[in-house]
C-alpha cells in the first residue's frame, strides 16, 4: 500500500498534462472537449446488436442469476444495453442529460425498470444505491481523483465491478495531428497499465484482459468526423479541408469514418469483486 500515494500522484499529473495551452484555445470559439453524442449512440446500438468481448462476458457471467446493474458514466448504454436480458433493474448515472435521454429511449422497449441519476460520481453514489454488478466503461481517464471514485464503485457492487478503458489515453490517436497543426507534442499517459497498478495497490486484486474491439463506422459521414476532429484540434472552420486531407493521409477511410477519440481499438477489461453487502439479485 505504501506505493499507492505515488501512483495516484502520477495519475493526476499525467491527466493534468493533457491541458491545452491557453493561447490555442483562445484562438477558436468552439470547445475542444467535444462530446459526440451521436457517436456514442451509434456505438451503443452496434454493441447491443452483437454483444461480444471480455467486458460483456465478465458482466454477463456475474449476472447469473439475473440481477441489478449500475452503469456509471453510462452514455447511451454501450456497457449496459447488451446486459438487459439478465438485468432486473438498471440504474444509469451520467453528467449529461442528453446521453441519459438516449439511453432511456433504448431501454423503453425492454422489460427492465430504469432509474437515471444525473450527476457526477462518486457524488451520485448515495442516490444511485447499490447493485449486483457495476459497469464503468471509458470513464476513468476523466477522473483525476481516482481513489474515491474507485472506492465508491467497489462499495456499490454486490458481485463485481467491470471497467473498460483504452490501453492508452483515448485522445492519443490525435497526437500526430496536434504536432502537424500546432507543433505541440501531446502526452500518451496515463495508461491502462498504470490504472491496474493503482487498483492492485488499493488491494482490489483486479483481473484484466487486453483485447481489440472490432471496428465499425462511428460517424454518419466523413464530413461529420472532420468537423469533430477540427474542433478537438482547436482549428477554425476554414481549415476543415486541411483536417480532411490530414485524416486521409493518416489512413482514415472516408467510407468508414472511425472516431479518433478512442485511440484505435486496443482496449483493456478490468474486473474485481464488489464490496456491497446484501442478498445477490436483490
Amino acid at each position: 500500500m505504501t506505493e499507492l500515494p505515488g501512483l495516484l500522484d502520477r495519475w493526476r499529473a499525467d491527466l493534468a498534462a493533457w491541458a491545452i495551452p491557453g493561447h490555442i484555445t483562445a484562438a477558436v470559439a468552439d470547445s475542444p472537449w467535444v462530446l459526440p453524442r451521436q457517436v456514442f449512440a451509434r456505438r451503443a446500438d452496434r454493441v447491443r446488436a452483437a454483444p461480444a468481448g471480455p467486458s460483456y462476458q465478465r458482466a454477463w457471467a456475474a449476472l447469473d442469476p439475473p440481477g441489478s446493474v449500475l452503469d456509471v458514466g453510462s452514455g447511451a448504454g454501450a456497457a449496459c444495453l447488451p446486459l438487459l436480458p439478465r438485468t432486473t433493474t438498471l440504474t444509469a448515472v451520467d453528467t449529461d442529460p442528453g446521453m441519459l435521454e438516449r439511453l432511456s429511449e433504448r431501454v423503453a422497449s425492454a422489460a427492465v425498470h430504469l432509474r437515471t441519476v444525473l450527476g457526477p460520481w462518486p457524488e451520485a453514489a448515495a442516490e444511485a444505491g447499490p447493485a449486483d454488478v457495476v459497469t464503468c466503461h471509458h470513464v476513468l481517464y476523466n477522473v483525476p481523483d481516482l481513489e474515491p471514485f474507485v472506492t465508491a464503485l467497489t462499495a456499490a457492487a454486490r458481485r463485481a465491478v467491470v471497467v473498460e478503458v483504452t490501453a492508452v489515453h483515448p485522445l492519443a490517436a490525435l497526437n500526430p495531428l496536434w504536432l502537424a497543426f500546432h507543433g505541440l507534442r501531446r502526452p500518451e499517459s496515463p495508461t491502462a497499465a498504470g490504472l491496474i497498478a493503482i487498483l492492485t495497490a488499493m488491494g482490489l486484486r483486479p483481473g484484466h484482459e487486453a483485447w481489440r474491439r472490432p471496428g465499425g463506422p462511428d460517424y454518419a459521414s466523413f464530413d461529420e468526423l472532420v468537423d469533430v476532429t477540427r474542433r478537438r484540434l482547436c482549428l477554425p472552420p476554414g481549415r476543415a479541408a486541411e483536417v480532411a486531407a490530414a485524416l486521409v493521409a493518416s489512413g482514415v477511410d472516408p467510407s468508414r469514418p472511425a472516431d479518433l477519440g478512442s485511440s484505435g481499438r486496443d482496449v483493456v477489461t478490468i474486473w474485481w469483486d464488489g464490496g456491497a453487502p446484501g442478498r445477490a439479485g436483490a
